[in-house]
């Protein structure tokens, strides 16, 4: 952590650069924990386990202590009357008074518990986070019913799971008896009906509002009373997923991080008439699946998509600036100790997912600083998505 902490604090010009980035994106964690839409230990954990940072924003925050942050975004702010990057009142207030995030974290809450049992899990949708979702519970000694619309389909999730196991097995963590074990707990089936049993159903089918509203009424009308639903979308709304159904008390999102079977964040994120006891159950079972969930609302972004992506278009508009090339960008961030540049990140999500998240954070919190940067829009529109093209913001 100190090696991160005098990186930023140093005066070359890969610092400088970093600080042009990190420090609006410490700013708009500390808007998030201040609104209450979530807590300073669900925004830290959420930026490590979903991105692989090695600190948590407010815990980089208290780090690098409250009064250098505020110090920097005020150079910052009046550098570019960007009011993202005036400082958030919090971080003013720990200035002033010396308290810190981790002070204000509550401590001794009690872990979450089974409040509906769970024997049988649902999945709905046969591809990779399909796949490692299924793999997840049945790991954990659930029994798995999953759906797709085909045989040939239903068998691709088995096969992807057997090649997991596999590589398992080749690495000593897993044991050909435990091997069998989870493959026996699967079930496929190409008929929804087959999920009536289920104590929780997952759904991990297509981006597409229309086809996931279609869904959540079907699976209003299969599923016995009290089962759980649950959506894995990353970007649509839970509440009306929710309201698809007469049971909208019993809905939920379960937002898993590819790969599911390898990733430990799971947001859990609560629609409006959520009730707490699916929230505590849902949060329960992550936990007793090795997953670390945390809680927050429906909204655009959740939590990880919320900070990260901002973080991203401000890159790319410090490089159209002249603030840095390509590379530079992503060496001094990377010298920060994040796993991967920004522009190197952006071509691995794809600029068109990114471009989409971007614009519904834009349209959800109006801020005219979020606007998609031109080169993410021109980029998108030439067809230049990043890996998955061969050419992005950098050539593959």
């Amino acid at each position: 952590m100190q090696e991160i902490v005098d990186r930023l604090a140093a005066s070359d010009p890969a610092a400088e650069i970093a600080r042009k980035l990190l420090l609006p994106y410490l700013n708009h964690a500390a808007t998030m924990y201040e609104s209450g839409y979530a807590t300073a230990a669900d925004i830290d954990a959420s930026m490590r386990f979903g991105c692989g940072y090695p600190i948590g924003p407010l815990a980089l925050v208290d780090a690098l202590g409250a009064q250098a942050v505020v110090t920097g975004l005020d150079k910052l702010y009046a550098e570019t009357g960007d009011e993202l990057h005036q400082p958030v009142a919090v971080l003013s207030t720990q200035a002033a008074d010396g308290s810190t995030f981790a002070s204000a974290t509550a401590d001794g809450d009690a872990a979450p518990q089974l409040r509906h049992e769970i024997n049988r899990v649902g999945v709905v949708g046969t591809g990779t986070m399909a796949s490692g979702i299924v793999e997840v519970f049945a790991k954990a000694g659930y029994d798995v019913t999953f759906v797709g619309r085909g045989e040939d389909k239903v068998a691709g999730v088995v096969a992807a799971i057997t090649r997991s196991l596999d590589k398992a097995v080749s690495r000593g963590k897993l044991d050909e008896d435990g091997k069998a074990a989870v493959l026996g707990r699967l079930t496929g089936a190409t008929e929804r009906e087959a999920l009536a049993d289920a104590d929780i159903i997952v759904e991990a089918i297509a981006e597409d509002l229309d086809i996931k509203l279609a869904l959540f009424a079907d699976l209003d009308r299969i599923a016995k009373p009290g089962a759980i639903l649950a959506t894995t979308t990353s970007s649509l709304s839970i509440n009306a997923c929710a309201a698809a159904t007469s049971r909208p008390q019993d809905v939920i999102g379960m937002h898993f991080f590819n790969p599911a079977a390898i990733m430990k964040l799971v947001e859990v994120v609560t629609a409006d008439d959520t009730s707490v006891e699916v929230d505590e159950t849902v949060r329960a079972l992550c936990l007793a699946t090795g997953k670390h969930p945390v809680s927050c609302g429906d909204r655009a972004g959740f939590i990880v998509n919320a900070l990260l992506f901002p973080y991203l278009n401000d890159a790319i508009k410090l490089h159209e600036a002249d603030g840095g090339s390509l590379d530079e960008i992503d060496e001094a961030l990377k010298q920060t100790k994040l796993p991967m540049g920004p522009f190197q990140l952006l071509d691995v999500v794809g600029n068109d997912v990114s471009l989409a998240i971007q614009q519904s954070l834009v349209s959800t919190f109006g801020h005219a600083g979020w606007q998609p940067a031109p080169t993410l829009e021109r980029l998108v529109a030439e067809g230049k998505l990043g890996r998955k093209t061969g050419e992005g913001f950098h050539s593959y």
